[in-house]
């Protein structure tokens, strides 16, 4: 007699469950790595709040 295996019911309901949050998170930083990797050193130069923050 085979076992009961639980672990693909638990990913299917946790899926079902968490899939926005998931999809959200993925979007977000997508959108965040590809603005960051836009900014160039003219960009630093220019932000105040990097001024503020620069190690001396």
């Amino acid at each position: 007699m085979r076992k009961f295996d639980p672990w693909p019911v638990f990913f299917k309901r946790e899926w079902n469950r968490n899939w926005p949050f998931l999809v959200g998170f993925a979007i977000t930083g997508t959108l965040i790595t590809k603005f960051s990797l836009s900014l160039t050193e003219e960009d630093k130069k220019n932000s105040p709040f990097a001024q503020r923050h620069m190690k001396k």
